[in-house]
């Protein structure tokens, strides 16, 4: 070794290879088997470590930074796909990860996780008793993410980090995990500092066959409708959408997950309330429905009561779940890919404006039937909560009733929104908008005071790191949502009910500026505090009301 590398380690060459294959932010709580990793940061000042109470908010925050960097992403496509690292240590803080790397997996988000491992003596069962010690920690990531590695040696690191950012960064994009024993990360480097490293991202380009039967089945359309999904988002896909769109004259809707792929108030766009009966009966009524980056799965659905009439054309870079759901022409590919291919192949349409009349016919069925049901508190204060926002202002949703309400009516054009239906786990919002503000401040968090309680002891991160969120608590006791399900299914609940600390209180026990807000004022309230630079906490104490989920199928 040569006195260049005299004082260097395995966690050098883990930081150097994410600094040479772009990553300048990583997000990492330390541990005892992971500190060589974290010793490496400290005298990397390039890296910005950005740190955490619990790992599955850390996990959490990182999904919302790499989702705010894919955002920015789709403006200018030729940049590399944002990957965002990960750092824990083992057992309990890796474990603790794996609800939000779910969500990561769900959602299609490029995370690096790179845990720490016992010595290597200790690895494969046998049992040396280290703290922390599992038989086979990588067995409880093998089914979570896109793919697990196991490192042996400081030669191995480089090779490792490029293959696991490859794979994070390759269509469908997605979590991996990357384990290092304490040892290696502590072993003398035994390579020369790591500067040209660069990753090759697969391409998913569709077979031109199949986008020529598409087309064909297209052009031929009567009634053809466009279903957008999150693939579309992730890939950076909205003009290519938009341009088959208008040439076909096919009205658009888009999934939960998919909100912003398309214009909400385009003439063309159905937008996306997709837990109604007359959405999933319009649906089924396209001669040719092309899905576009969605698995089709129970919430784009409705939950698995759709049953398309016609043909479907499914485009999808996860190749498990084309035919999965439905018998479809499935075009393995990435959405901006098969979408610009397909364009080519179209005639246009020339408008005679009979798809914006259906378009603006089912959104008034919509419409009516909420009407029916008494719910303009809810409605109106979705609609004051969004007025609220600065242009431009992204928000994370947690799983509370108006984030149920959000998943449908929110108009996500210049307020992009994030929410974590891909699995639905509670303690999304705080935590993935603080990731997010780390890329870019001014967010807005939603959450339940159930899915708060989670993630309150990030108060003293964004404090920290001075992150510009404000979080929007909406206090109604309990589990809200369940309560709902729990009564409508029993006539009763269980569980449900939830004692809570007083949250403006709490808030300002970690120098948070907070405000207990009425359904009358909060729009100013909310406004004051997104206007408010740094953390900032708004409480409305409301119990809403969830929307009867499907009319009468005819």
């Amino acid at each position: 070794m040569n006195s260049a590398n005299a004082s260097r380690i395995g966690g050098d060459l883990v930081v150097e290879s994410l600094r040479a294959l772009g990553a300048d932010t990583a997000f990492g709580l330390p541990g005892q088997h992971a500190l060589g990793l974290f010793e490496s940061l400290r005298r990397t000042p390039q890296m910005r470590l950005l740190g955490g109470r619990v790992e599955n908010n850390l996990a959490f925050a990182a999904d919302g930074f790499a989702r705010a960097r894919l955002a920015a992403r789709a403006t200018d496509r030729d940049c590399p796909v944002p990957v965002t690292p990960l750092l824990v240590s083992t057992g309990p803080g890796a474990l603790l990860t794996l609800p939000a790397l779910q969500e990561s997996m769900a959602a299609s988000v490029p995370v690096l996780g790179i845990s720490s491992q016992v010595p290597l003596d200790g690895l494969g069962g046998a049992r040396r008793g280290y703290l922390h010690e599992l038989p086979d920690q990588q067995a409880s990531f093998r089914d979570v993410v896109k793919g697990t590695w196991l490192v042996r040696h400081t030669a191995q690191i480089p090779s490792a980090v490029r293959a696991a950012w490859e794979s994070a960064a390759s269509p469908p994009y997605g979590p991996v995990w990357l384990e290092i024993p304490q040892d290696v990360l502590l072993a003398p480097a035994s390579l020369p500092p790591v500067t040209s490293l660069r990753a090759d991202p697969g391409r998913l380009a569709p077979l031109p066959e199949l986008i020529e039967a598409a087309a064909e089945l297209l052009a031929r359309a009567k009634r053809p409708v466009i279903l957008a999904g999150g693939g579309v988002l992730r890939s950076g896909a909205q003009a290519e959408l938009r341009s088959v769109a208008e040439a076909l004259r096919a009205p658009v809707l888009t999934t939960f997950g998919g909100k912003g792929a398309f214009g909400w108030n385009d003439p063309l766009s159905a937008q996306s309330w997709l837990e109604d009966g007359h959405t999933t009966e319009y649906l089924e009524a396209a001669d040719v429905l092309l899905v576009v980056g969605s698995g089709l799965g129970e919430l784009s659905s409705n939950y698995h009561s759709f049953a398309p009439r016609g043909r479907v054309i499914h485009i999808e870079a996860d190749a498990a779940t084309l035919g999965a759901a439905h018998p479809s022409l499935g075009i393995h590919a990435d959405a901006a890919a098969a979408l610009a291919a397909l364009y080519q192949l179209l005639p246009s349409h020339q408008p005679d404006g009979e798809a914006e009349r259906s378009a603006v016919e089912l959104l008034r069925l919509v419409d009516a039937r909420l009407a029916e049901q008494d719910l303009e508190r809810e409605r109106s204060l979705l609609a004051d909560v969004r007025a609220a926002l600065p242009e431009g202002t992204p928000s994370y949703w947690d799983m509370t009733i108006l984030g149920y309400w959000a998943w449908s009516a929110w108009n996500p054009d210049s307020a992009p929104i994030h929410t974590a239906q891909g699995t639905g786990g509670l303690g999304y919002g705080l935590p993935a908008a603080l990731g997010a503000a780390a890329h870019a401040g001014g967010v807005l968090a939603v959450s339940g005071d159930g899915g708060a309680a989670y993630g309150v002891a990030e108060l003293a991160t964004a404090v920290e790191y001075q992150l510009d969120v404000t979080w929007l608590i909406i206090d109604d006791g309990g589990y809200g949502i369940l309560r709902e399900y729990q009564t409508a299914t029993f006539g009763h609940t269980t569980a449900t009910e939830l004692a809570r600390p007083d949250f403006a209180a709490l808030a300002r026990s970690f120098g948070v500026p907070a405000t207990v807000a009425s359904l009358a004022s909060i729009r100013d309230d909310l406004g004051a505090a997104l206007r408010s630079p740094g953390p900032s906490v708004v409480v409305l104490p409301a119990e809403l009301r969830m929307f009867e989920p499907s009319s009468p199928r005819r």
